[in-house]
């Protein structure tokens, strides 16, 4: 049974819209360099990181600890707060203390106030530096995926704490 030509170009048009339908919905990737500082206050009246899991005896393998930790521009405590970092940690190595790390950016200032992106990775605090995976995103972030490289650039106190990162990200997303 052959087709006549009237269904011949039916079907011709049909995957012709779809396919400039489909193309003119495409959104271009675009790459997303942030340059920021996370402070996290451990112990004290100011805590903005608290063990809710400590295991029994000196060990530590198996602590969890939940923050809601300050991201600002620069490396002072008095610069521009632009977001916060919530983060679940689980210190998930037996030789060495190394945790399992999950951070949502929260972004409530700027460009990209109201917009996020969340990594998961492996923090070693005692390497010079740390790599996570970028692995989601929200607002202009959305379908975020990348990494991110921080480092330790001030550590004070041994009860209290005020740890200092220095956060690169480099952020793909539409």
């Amino acid at each position: 049974m052959a087709s006549s030509p009237s269904f011949t170009l039916l079907l011709l048009f049909l995957f012709a819209t779809v396919a400039i339908g489909s193309s003119s919905r495409e959104h271009k990737e675009k790459m997303t360099h942030l340059h920021f500082y996370f402070y996290d206050y451990y112990g004290g009246s100011n805590a903005t990181t608290i063990t809710v899991v400590s295991p029994p005896g000196n060990n530590t393998f198996g602590s969890i600890g939940v923050g809601e930790n300050i991201l600002r521009v620069g490396r002072e405590s008095s610069s521009k707060l632009i977001g916060k970092a919530q983060e679940l940690t689980v210190q998930a190595s037996l030789e060495s203390p190394a945790y399992l790390s999950a951070l949502n950016f929260v972004f409530t200032a700027g460009k990209y106030n109201g917009s996020s992106f969340s990594i998961l990775g492996r923090a070693v605090l005692t390497e010079p530096r740390m790599e996570r995976g970028i692995v989601g995103g929200t607002g202009k972030f959305r379908m975020a995926r990348g990494y991110t490289i921080s480092r330790l650039i001030r550590s004070t106190g041994t009860t209290q704490m005020e740890l200092v990162f220095e956060y690169d990200a480099y952020i793909y997303h539409y």
